[in-house]
């Protein structure tokens, strides 16, 4: 054996020198810790099921395919109280989706405008600024939603006298109404000459950036581009002979018919998020910009740009390395907060679960599909931030 050992140029170690060894005593606490984390998985799931079984309860997801029995007010897909829970759980994860969507666009605008106006020369615009970002970001979302809902649009008039909006549109305490729009023949070519002008504008900002770094001279793509968007799906509708009608609502005695409409839950979850969200982006944007080396902005006006240029081509894209991680964190605390949907009574994927565990006592089952859809929408968002904060970060020649 000794033999062997020698022959073969690696001396076996002891127990003692494997206890001493980083490397093996690294192994080991990693698989004692795997083993335990499953073994408390395996007890508390032998457990839930001991007490389901106790309680007489069935468990598994075939209950999805039960009728729900209850209507949902906001609704992006058809529904109603004879559709199946599988089809209410849909409608209330479109709304979270759309809320959490249409919330981070909001907030990313309205906070990169007023982290820039915090570094504004006019005293007055900074201190607005700054009132907004103390006054929102210290006060809990909860209350933001409530002062959205009871504060402003509960105060609003009632629909017999509806304030009249442009393009026939009315604002009332039961929601914003405006024309629904009826697509004829052919609309999807409308969207198909958008989805070619998106496209055709990504090319030319790629081959417009790259020409800039080749030669230095500048092409408009983002005018360019922008006029494609709008252009050719323009001229698409005109040369189909605009197959397009809408449906106005009409003020009646007591109530408002036809069109479609915004129900005050939605509106004021989505302003509450989207202003206190909007409030931390704000920080955020004013800490990256301040985190730019002053010598770059001393630079580009030794060079006789502009303001708004420097801001644009020269502090901005070299703060967004600094931004983007940090910003990833609010759009993921904005999903997540789109569950205080609960207390407005708007359908997100948390009521309709709610509403659904009274009726089925599923807990566990319902429990566990809100932690996969909240842990699915947070983990797509920060792999796209990542992807983001890649495509962004400064490369060193």
């Amino acid at each position: 054996m000794a033999g062997d050992a020698l022959s073969s140029g690696k001396p076996r170690k002891s127990f003692s020198s494997l206890i001493y060894d980083p490397q093996a005593r690294g192994i080991f606490y990693q698989v004692v810790t795997v083993a335990s984390v499953a073994l408390f998985v395996w007890i508390i799931t032998q457990n839930t099921i001991h007490n389901l079984e106790k309680a007489n309860i069935a468990s598994g997801f075939g209950f999805l395919q039960g009728r729900a029995g209850f209507d949902i007010g906001q609704q992006a897909i058809e529904y109603n109280s004879d559709s199946t829970y599988g089809r209410a759980l849909l409608v209330g994860l479109l709304n979270t989706l759309q809320v959490a969507f249409f919330g981070i666009i909001t907030a990313t605008i309205l906070g990169f405008l007023v982290g820039i106006a915090r570094l504004s020369h006019n005293w007055l615009l900074a201190k607005l600024a700054q009132a907004y970002v103390e006054i929102f970001r210290n006060i809990p979302p909860l209350l933001v939603i409530f002062f959205w809902y009871k504060g402003v649009i509960a105060i609003l008039p009632q629909a017999r006298d509806s304030v009249a909006l442009p393009l026939g549109g009315f604002l009332n305490n039961r929601g914003l109404f405006f024309p629904k729009a009826i697509w004829g023949e052919g609309s999807w070519m409308i969207v198909a000459a958008l989805g070619v002008a998106i496209v055709a504008s990504i090319v030319i900002v790629k081959w417009a950036r790259a020409r800039q770094a080749r030669t230095g001279q500048q092409f408009r793509s983002g005018w360019t581009s922008f006029g494609l968007i709008i252009l050719l799906p323009t001229v698409t509708f005109l040369a189909l002979g605009a197959p397009l009608t809408f449906d106005y609502p009409v003020a009646g005695r007591f109530n408002l018919s036809g069109g479609t409409s915004i129900g005050p839950e939605f509106i004021s979850l989505y302003l509450a998020l989207s202003f206190y969200t909007a409030s931390f982006i704000a920080e955020i944007v004013r800490g990256g910009i301040k985190a730019v080396p002053k010598g770059q902005t001393e630079a580009a006006n030794a060079l006789g740009l502009r303001a708004n240029i420097i801001t644009r081509l020269v502090v901005v894209p070299q703060a967004m390395r600094i931004i983007i991680p940090p910003l990833t964190s609010q759009f993921l605390n904005l999903t997540k907060n789109s569950s205080l949907a609960v207390a407005v009574g708007f359908a997100d994927i948390v009521a309709v679960g709610g509403t659904m565990l009274n009726q089925t006592g599923q807990a566990v089952e319902i429990v566990a599909i809100w932690l996969v859809i909240y842990l699915s929408l947070s983990l797509t968002t920060a792999l796209f931030m990542n992807w983001f904060n890649a495509k962004m970060a400064l490369v060193e020649r």
